[in-house]
């Protein structure tokens, strides 16, 4: 028996005070078997800090030629690619080759990610931005993910506060660089 993916519905407040950007968001988000909370926390997060009009979700594992998350204009054309996780370097390539936008969200180490791709060959990679979300806060939100959540969410300074529940919780998203400076 194959195993279904789990949806969870997020209502957001959403003040992205560095972009100009104060939307309130309902969205439904599909949850894959393999993927973990970290992960689905980490689109949903990329998601609000890279909204704009014409953002989706792809569906999944059921077109793995597309982006994750992307953004299109009214034409159509392709004007950012996100991935998430640990991507690796060929998908990366041809993500840069793709969009004139190449962002990565990562829920782990950002480190592990820059070895991993360190010496391979991707296209315009120093374009491309690498963000590290803060991992205490995504095992705060982790603890308290419920199949319905209501939170706001605010961005300032590369730093992210969430309020949810009346408690307040806290965390940076960190930009890294794919191409060492030496």
């Amino acid at each position: 028996m194959a195993l279904t993916a789990t949806i969870y519905n997020f209502d957001i407040e959403l003040a992205n005070v560095d972009r100009n950007v104060y939307e309130t968001l309902a969205l439904r988000v599909a949850q894959q078997p393999s993927e973990t909370e970290e992960y689905l926390l980490s689109r949903v997060i990329a998601y609000c800090l890279e909204y704009a009009e014409g953002i989706a979700f792809s569906r999944g594992i059921a077109e793995p030629d597309e982006p994750p998350l992307s953004v299109r204009d009214l034409t159509g054309a392709l004007r950012l690619w996100v991935e998430f996780g640990a991507p690796d370097a060929a998908r990366l390539h041809k993500a840069s080759k793709a969009s004139p936008r190449v962002a990565v969200y990562t829920h782990k180490d950002p480190l592990q990610l820059l070895r991993q791709i360190a010496g391979e060959r991707i296209h315009r990679a120093e374009e491309i931005e690498l963000y590290a979300i803060d991992r205490d806060l995504l095992s705060e939100l982790k603890s308290r993910l419920e199949r319905r959540m209501s939170f706001q969410l605010s961005f300032t300074e590369s730093h992210l506060y969430l309020t949810l529940d009346g408690e307040s919780l806290d965390g940076a998203v960190v930009r890294h660089s794919l191409v060492s400076a030496g």
